[in-house]
């Protein structure tokens, strides 16, 4: 089952903040993926960008523009857990 999103909100130096409908709340570090994804750059180059983080219909996945998303299950599998 695909974990579904109740919310995501940017913070500073490209974290989200993640809450799962389980409740399970995350971090998630997006430095590491515009680090190695050539696509994911724009959210460091574009001022602004990576603070415009939308969730689609689904809620499984989180999205900036039409180049550049991130799968909710890859958030919940390697985001660190907030306790």
């Amino acid at each position: 089952m695909i974990p579904r999103i109740k919310s995501v909100k940017p913070h500073e130096n490209y974290i989200l903040y993640v809450i799962f409908d389980d409740g399970k709340e995350c971090l998630y570090n997006v430095k590491e993926d515009i680090d190695s994804i050539e696509q994911y750059k724009d959210l460091e180059t574009i001022q602004g960008l990576f603070e415009q983080a939308q969730l689609d219909e689904s809620r499984t996945c989180v999205f900036w523009n039409e180049y550049i998303d991130l799968a909710s299950d890859t958030i919940y599998e390697y985001g660190k857990e907030v306790e």
